[in-house]
């Protein structure tokens, strides 16, 4: 008996790096300077304003194939009570009319989510991004932990294990 104690004690459990080929984890933080972006009823925001949560920022843009396939699995994320401290923020790079973001959210049945907007310039230069969709995960000291180029999904189960794990 004491023997399989040993065995089964001796075992410590970590969360393993997800098997995600796209899934970028820095390791040295990077500092986010200060972000502005749109909400849906025209506003700046700020990511200061969401300082006290994981950030999940994305960036996307409506005719963008990958992020038809993506934008629902965010939705269902944030659904999740486990989740309930991560903010989502996925924001059109397009430079297209809000009209469209929105009618893109109602075809493809986008409940939980907002819609926010900002400068293809601006942000693309500010986060260095190199296609769409791209996914930047900020812990909640402001810091770039982590980025997808890339289609990922967020119902993959070491994925949302290890992200569960960030919090």
């Amino acid at each position: 008996v004491f023997f399989i104690y040993l065995i089964s004690s001796s075992g410590s459990y970590s969360i393993e790096r997800p098997n995600i080929s796209n899934l970028i984890i820095h390791e040295k933080r990077k500092t986010i300077e200060k972000v502005e972006f749109f909400n849906s009823k025209k506003n700046i925001e700020s990511l200061e304003n969401y300082k006290q949560n994981l950030i999940i920022i994305n960036f996307w843009a409506t005719w963008c194939a990958p992020c038809k396939e993506e934008m629902p699995h965010l939705d269902k994320l944030i659904s999740k009570n486990r989740f309930k401290d991560i903010k989502v923020i996925p924001i059109n790079i397009a430079d297209e009319k809000l009209e469209k973001s929105k009618k893109f959210f109602d075809e493809l049945n986008i409940k939980k989510l907002e819609i926010f907007y900002g400068s293809s310039i601006d942000l693309a230069k500010q986060f260095k991004l190199r296609g769409i969709p791209t996914t930047i995960f900020i812990d909640k000291d402001g810091y770039e932990f982590a980025r997808v180029i890339g289609f990922i999904d967020f119902e993959n189960k070491s994925l949302l294990d290890w992200l569960y794990y960030q919090l």
